[in-house]
């Protein structure tokens, strides 16, 4: 990295509909946001997180406009934009901004700053979701970016998002045209396969696991094949992925930091506490923004007890999950604002899931 040391800024803003800008348009009229710092933005939308769901689309279009009005178009195909649809139970529609600021504000704490970096992959081909090729595009992604975010070591990263693509008929049937096959006809099982491919491209770009132990055929099967720092979202916006890297890092200043926690089912607030704990603020006291993912088991239990979400015919079990996981985690930090993301295919142990916290420190 240069001598310059960056920070980063995290502005979380309420969002009334996908295409509801106007907190973003307020902090860039007061001059609390740089348009031209902005690396990424996630945003939870209100629609069902499924195949169907356009309020994804709604919100990449609005934001993508948002930021060719103001930094240009070559600029703002840069900005990752990842949108997770659903906010089921009492979540709330939200952006969370990602801001670079060059000349960083702030102290130098000893174990280093927030850090992040960004990625934006090639386009693949239908006939490679689900399949080794997308795990090794996000792999030489998820690389990309800890170069971006001047991160060295695997070790210093706590938490890896990736938008990926899904399957579409019409995508099915562009593949087959070519003489080409796809890994699955169904379009709502193509979403858990792209997501746990990108996932297992993120454990081998961590070195959490060895690529001779991953089979192609593994890819949404064999759940003892995990990352614990995963979290990837499939949509129907894209053919490419994008990818944000959190991380730690001594060359970045600034009061933030951010920590990674594996819950092992969906009531492990103890490893979340524990996370917040490690971070020095264990009652919520400097809380700024919260990454989860939520899954329904697959052996129907949570504890010994049955839970009924794999068996609802008219709710997605992804849509149950993120609801009850989404509740929990917001009795722990005091806010519905929670960026909590369905489907956990590789994306810690089954039933459970990854989580990242990221607060504001006090200089000592």
């Amino acid at each position: 990295m240069s001598s310059v040391h960056p920070s980063t800024r995290i502005h979380r803003v309420p969002a009334a509909a996908p295409d509801d800008l106007s907190g973003l348009e307020r902090l860039v009229a007061t001059g609390a946001l740089d348009p031209s710092g902005i690396l990424a933005i996630l945003g939870k939308t209100e629609g069902n997180g499924c195949v169907n769901d356009f309020t994804r689309g709604f919100a990449t279009r609005a934001l993508a406009d948002f930021l060719r009005a103001r930094i240009g178009n070559e600029r703002a195909a840069d900005v990752v934009l990842v949108m997770s649809g659903g906010t089921e139970g009492a979540l709330s529609p939200h952006w969370l901004v990602f801001e670079r600021v060059e000349h960083g504000e702030g102290d130098a704490f000893p174990d280093g700053s927030l850090a992040i970096g960004t990625s934006v992959t090639r386009d693949v081909l239908p006939e490679e979701i689900g399949r080794a090729a997308q795990m090794d595009v996000v792999r030489s992604g998820v690389v990309d970016a800890m170069a971006a975010a001047g991160i060295t070591s695997v070790d210093d990263v706590h938490f890896v998002q990736v938008k990926c693509p899904l399957l579409t008929s019409a995508r099915i049937v562009a593949a087959a045209a070519r003489g080409r096959s796809c890994a699955v006809s169904d379009t709502l099982k193509s979403m858990g396969l792209s997501r746990g491919a990108s996932a297992l491209g993120i454990a081998l770009a961590l070195g959490e696991l060895d690529a001779a132990a991953i089979f192609e055929s593994a890819v949404g099967r064999d759940m003892n094949l995990f990352s614990r720092r995963a979290s990837t979202s499939a949509g129907i916006e894209l053919m490419g992925h994008e990818i944000l890297v959190l991380g730690m890092s001594r060359g970045w200043r600034g009061p933030l930091a951010v920590g990674h926690a594996v819950m092992r089912d969906a009531i492990d607030a103890a490893a979340v506490q524990a996370c917040l704990q490690g971070l020095g603020v264990p009652d919520g006291a400097g809380f700024e923004a919260l990454l989860a993912k939520a899954e329904a088991s697959r052996t129907g239990l949570v504890r010994g007890a049955r839970h009924t979400m794999n068996d609802d015919s008219d709710i997605s079990a992804t849509r149950h999950a993120r609801a009850f996981v989404g509740g929990m985690l917001a009795g722990l930090t005091g806010t519905t604002e929670l960026f909590v993301s369905g489907g956990a295919e590789h994306q810690g142990p089954d039933g459970g899931g990854p989580v990242a916290v990221i607060v504001r420190r006090n200089a000592s």
